[in-house]
């Protein structure tokens, strides 16, 4: 054949970096702090509801379009019960196959081709295949080292009338930065002043250590522009049971459900009883989730630190961004792809998730949600770099 096979829109997008390093740490044996996966599993009585769901029968075959009611009025109740946000089950959530469909079909619903998103820079690798497929144009607005703040005078200049969304991450992956309410205030006014939708990936929203989650929502005059994203995998360590869910206006969700019914239609039927329950856990729960995952966070920072690396301290997610240059690396690709061999530990490298490649050309990011006997071995190995 002599057209390529692949859609021109995905050119050059290739194979997931997480699934090329996680087949690496296979392959070699390394210790994986590359994909943001628990290596223990969440609340065993969760598992068990998702077990007898599936014995009993429960969701085994089609669920409804929308999600099982029992977990719609959990999402809804989640809502009001972290952040006063009221949501009628019935017509402003929708269950999704993760995070990931809820964004992508957020994307293929509300955007027209020449469109234009802007999205904080570095992104989830994700967020530029959903704006590709959708035919629409990304806009970065670069977060930079130390502290990843977002600059809001140049977000502001990056409006244009064709401009139509803007996708927002916080707790925000890879950098760990968390969102103040003044910047997420600013960003609202931006949005309102400009006619702009707003996606927030909120997925990491209970894996905040230092400053609170503010969900866009529940701001002045952006709960009508607000598509809510988030899901049950980061909060209650069941990543493969893509189970997510989208918030919003009867109108917001009525057109991500038109793109997702010919995306998944349904999915997880009998993990969708049990992330019923996991939202209803106590909130000494989430506290001691948030808890022991900062003790990680130190921990690794600090091991990291002393061999050498420069550790950007994130505020929330589980994990933790780089320097290599102090190691006297230049290249964090190339570093990454030979750290299994050299030190039997995967990383991920930033500049993948960049536009601007030298604005993350020295940056790696490791994952800290491992038991701490991992997070120590894999110090140990890496002490090899500082030698």
């Amino acid at each position: 054949m002599t057209r390529p096979l692949l859609n021109r829109r995905l050119d050059g997008l290739g194979t997931s970096i997480f699934a090329e390093m996680s087949a690496r740490a296979v392959a070699t044996g390394a210790v994986n702090l590359g994909q943001g996966f628990p290596d223990v599993d969440g609340p065993r009585e969760i598992a068990a509801k998702a077990a007898a769901a599936v014995l009993g029968g429960q969701g085994n075959q089609y669920p409804p379009g929308n999600g099982i009611p029992e977990l719609r009025d959990a999402v809804a109740e989640h809502q009001r019960r972290f952040y006063g946000l009221g949501y009628d089950p019935g017509t402003e959530v929708l269950i999704t196959a993760g995070a990931t469909e809820a964004i992508a079909a957020a994307l293929l619903a509300v955007l027209e081709p020449g469109d234009e998103v802007i999205a904080f820079e570095p992104y989830y690798d994700s967020y530029a295949g959903g704006i590709a497929m959708a035919g629409a144009t990304r806009v970065p607005l670069t977060l930079k080292a130390p502290d990843f703040r977002p600059d809001l005078d140049k977000l502001r200049d990056l409006v244009t009338e064709k401009t139509r969304l803007l996708l927002v991450n916080s707790p925000h992956n890879p950098t760990g930065m968390v969102l103040t309410r003044a910047e997420a205030q600013a960003i609202a006014g931006i949005a309102i002043e400009n006619d702009l939708l707003v996606v927030t990936d909120e997925v990491y929203e209970h894996l905040v250590y230092d400053r609170e989650h503010v969900p866009f929502a529940s701001l002045d005059g952006m709960r009508e522009r607000t598509v809510s994203v988030s899901s049950a995998g980061k909060a209650f360590s069941f990543t493969g049971w893509k189970v997510g869910w989208v918030t919003g206006t009867p109108e917001i969700v009525n057109a991500v459900r038109t793109t997702k019914q010919f995306l998944t239609f349904v999915t997880s039927g009998p993990f969708q009883y049990a992330v019923a329950d996991a939202l209803a856990l106590p909130d000494a729960y989430f506290a001691t989730l948030a808890s022991d995952l900062k003790k990680k966070r130190d921990f690794l920072a600090e091991g990291l630190a002393s061999i050498g690396f420069e550790v950007y301290q994130p505020d929330g997610t589980y994990f933790i961004t780089t320097d290599i240059a102090p190691l006297g690396e230049q290249d964090g690709i190339e570093f990454c792809l030979n750290l299994p061999e050299r030190a039997g530990v995967v990383a991920i490298p930033t500049a993948v998730f960049y536009d601007d490649k030298e604005a993350g050309c020295t940056q790696v990011r490791f994952a800290f949600c491992k038991r701490p006997e991992i997070l120590e071995e894999a110090l140990g190995r890496l002490a090899v770099l500082g030698r």
